[in-house]
C-alpha cells in the first residue's frame, strides 16, 4: 500500500518515471480505489456539477480507456485491436486511474481554500494536467513516439463525447446489468474472459521481477540486456544505457547491446558515441540485425559529414535490402550531398514505392520514411 501511495505522489513530480514504475509494481485494485477516493473528495466541488463518486472510474473504464486503446492502435499502427485490448487494457486502466487520482490532488486542496464559484478554473487546470499525465501513460504503455502520444491524447475526448450522447440508454442498460442475478451469470460464463484482461499486466510484472532477480547475478549479461530493452521501449534512456553498458561490461561480445547503445546515442545526438558503438557491432557481426548495422552506421557517418564512409555503408545495405525505405532514403541523402541529383531522386522514388508496397504490419515503421522521401522529390 505504501509503495503505491509513493507512486501516486511521484506522478506529480516525475510523471515519466512514475508511469514506468506503475507498469512494474502498480496495482489495478489500488488505482481503482484511488480513483474512487478522488471522486468522493472532488465530486460536487464545482458549482452546478454533481456526480456519484464512482462515475469517474466508470467513465474511464467503459469509454475513455477503450477509446485511448483504439486511437493508439490506429495512430501508432500497433496491430490487431483485439490483441492490443487483451494485452494492454488492464495496464492502461491502471495508469489512467492513477493519473486521474493524481490530477485531482491539487483540486482537492484548492476546494478547501477557494469558494465554489471559482473552482471551475482549478478544475479545468486539473483536466489539463490529467492530459499531460496521459501523454506519459500512452508513451510508456505502448512505446509510441511523442507525436503519436500527443495525437492520441488530443483526440481522447472523442469517446467521452460519444458517451455523453449515449448516456441515456447506457444508464438504463447499466442499471439492468447491475442486478445481482445478471452479475452472477455474467461472471459464471465470462469470468475467465475478464481474468484474461488482467493477464497481460500480471505477465509483464512477473517477467520484470524475474529479470531483476536474474540481474543480481554479476555474470548474467543477458538479463541486463533484456532489462535495457524494456527501459528503451519506455524511453527511460538513462536506465537503458546503464543496463546495456552493464551487459557489455559483463560480455563484450553482446553485440546487440552495443547496437542499442548506438541507436540511443544517435537519438540523443551523440554522433561520435553512436559511430563507436556501431563500428564495434560491425567488427563482431557485419550482418547484424539483417544488415541494418550498415544502414545505421551509414546514417551516422552522414551526420558526421563522413560522406565517403556513408556512401560505402549505404551502398552495401541497399544491395542487400533493396526494399527498405529508410535505407533508400539515407542513400538518397548521401547521393544528393555528392551532387548526383538524378541518382538521389531515383532512390527517393524507390523509397516511396517500397513503403507503399510494404506488408501491412510494416507500414507503422515505413510511413515516416515515405513522407521524408516525398518531401525531397
Amino acid at each position: 500500500m505504501l509503495r503505491n501511495i509513493q507512486l501516486l505522489l511521484r506522478l506529480v513530480v516525475q510523471p515519466a518515471d512514475a508511469m514506468s514504475q506503475i507498469l512494474d509494481r502498480g496495482s489495478l485494485l489500488f488505482a481503482s480505489l484511488a480513483a474512487l477516493a478522488a471522486g468522493l473528495l472532488s465530486g460536487g466541488g464545482v458549482q452546478g456539477l454533481h456526480f456519484s463518486f464512482y462515475t469517474p472510474l466508470l467513465v474511464l473504464a467503459i469509454a475513455y480507456v477503450p477509446g485511448v486503446l483504439l486511437l493508439s492502435t490506429l495512430l501508432g499502427r500497433l496491430g490487431s485491436i483485439g490483441m492490443v485490448f487483451q494485452r494492454d487494457y488492464s495496464t492502461l486502466l491502471t495508469c489512467t486511474a492513477m493519473a486521474w487520482a493524481a490530477s485531482q490532488i491539487p483540486f482537492v486542496v484548492a476546494a478547501q481554500m477557494l469558494p465554489p464559484q471559482i473552482l471551475v478554473w482549478p478544475a479545468l487546470a486539473c483536466v489539463g494536467y490529467f492530459a499531460v499525465l496521459m501523454f506519459f501513460a500512452v508513451r510508456t504503455v505502448f512505446g509510441t513516439g511523442n507525436g503519436v502520444a500527443a495525437g492520441v491524447v488530443s483526440l481522447s475526448w472523442l469517446p467521452l463525447v460519444a458517451l455523453a450522447f449515449l448516456w441515456g440508454p447506457l444508464s438504463m442498460i447499466l442499471r439492468w446489468v447491475a442486478s445481482p442475478f445478471f452479475l452472477f451469470f455474467a461472471w459464471y460464463y465470462l469470468g475467465s474472459e475478464f481474468q484474461n484482461l488482467g493477464s497481460g499486466f500480471r505477465s509483464r510484472q512477473n517477467f520484470q521481477r524475474m529479470l531483476e532477480a536474474a540481474a543480481v547475478n554479476p555474470h548474467d549479461g543477458d538479463a541486463q540486456y533484456q532489462l535495457g530493452l524494456i527501459y528503451q521501449q519506455r524511453r527511460r534512456y538513462s536506465d537503458a544505457i546503464q543496463r546495456f553498458s552493464n551487459a557489455v561490461a559483463i560480455d563484450p561480445t553482446e553485440t546487440d547491446a552495443h547496437y542499442q547503445l548506438g541507436r540511443i546515442a544517435m537519438e540523443q545526438g551523440r554522433v561520435a558515441d553512436a559511430i563507436a558503438h556501431f563500428e564495434a557491432v560491425l567488427k563482431q557481426d557485419e550482418r547484424h540485425s539483417s544488415s541494418e548495422i550498415h544502414r545505421d552506421l551509414g546514417s551516422a557517418y552522414l551526420a558526421a559529414e563522413r560522406l565517403g564512409d556513408a556512401r560505402r555503408e549505404l551502398e552495401i545495405y541497399a544491395g542487400r535490402r533493396e526494399y527498405d525505405p529508410e535505407g533508400l532514403y539515407w542513400y538518397g541523402r548521401v547521393m544528393e550531398r555528392f551532387g548526383d541529383k538524378a541518382a538521389a531522386r531515383a532512390l527517393y522514388v524507390r523509397a516511396v514505392e517500397a513503403a507503399r508496397t510494404a506488408p501491412r504490419y510494416r507500414r507503422r515503421f515505413t510511413a515516416k520514411w515515405s513522407r521524408l522521401a516525398q518531401k525531397e522529390l
